[in-house]
């Protein structure tokens, strides 16, 4: 007898929750508002009872990733109902709390891939990411007192993509997780920073809220369900 996939449950809600999230940016109405708190626990839910149906034993270093991954994805569900009220103190307390977010994901991913770098690889990668960064800056058209916050959420977002860059251009020597894993992660980082770049065009002008509310939660539900799929990968080491 085959055993029920009982992930199947939350994964359910979950796209039934993304499919109202998005009509309700597109609608412009309350039902957005009402679906996004929801989003990251069900996500979270879908990521523990699949772990879970997959008869992987939750300890040791499964343990430790488990908990990084599913910490990561609280704060992206505490950043989102953050980011539901208006003004300037939501807009900052929920990028900060993304932020965090994003140092547990940089933690699980970048822990893994970065044990193999030489100190050139690092000289190399810190040139690149504060060059990606200052680029990214300048596209946003960050000026002023928010120009530092900015500049090192930018900074950490350019990790979290050289997190999963690392992984994929790995020597064989890293065991954990294949190239097709990485390149999820990867792709979800890259989806992730780009959400996060449409919210600051958006907030400091220069894009019409209506259709940028549509597209940065497009963008941004790929990329928390990419780094989900990629972090599951890697605890079950695929």
């Amino acid at each position: 007898m085959k055993t029920l996939k009982l992930w199947l449950i939350p994964a359910a809600f979950y796209a039934v929750a993304c499919a109202l999230n998005l009509i309700g940016c597109l609608s412009d109405g309350p039902l957005e508002r009402f679906v996004k708190p929801a989003l990251l626990p069900l996500l979270c839910a879908t990521t523990l009872a699949y772990l879970l149906s997959s008869g992987v034993s939750i300890s040791g270093k499964a343990a430790k990733y488990t908990a990084l991954l599913i910490t990561g994805q609280l704060f992206g569900f505490a950043g989102d109902t953050m980011l539901l009220g208006s003004g300037f103190a939501y807009f900052a307390g929920g990028i900060g709390l993304f932020l965090i977010g994003h140092l547990f994901y940089i933690c699980l991913f970048g822990g893994i891939s970065w044990k193999v770098l030489k100190p050139l690889h690092w000289a190399l990668a810190l040139a690149c990411m504060l060059a990606a960064t200052a680029g990214l800056i300048l596209a946003i058209g960050v000026e002023g007192a928010m120009l530092a916050p900015m500049g090192i959420y930018g900074f950490v977002l350019t990790v979290l993509i050289f997190s999963g860059l690392a992984g994929v251009l790995r020597p064989g020597s890293v065991s954990v997780g294949n190239r097709a894993t990485w390149c999820i992660i990867l792709c979800g980082a890259l989806l992730f920073t780009f959400s996060d770049a449409l919210i600051a065009v958006r907030n400091f002008g220069g894009l019409s809220p209506f259709m940028g509310g549509f597209v940065v939660m497009f963008t941004y539900l790929i990329a928390q369900t990419l780094l989900a799929i990629g972090g599951i990968r890697l605890i079950l080491n695929k």
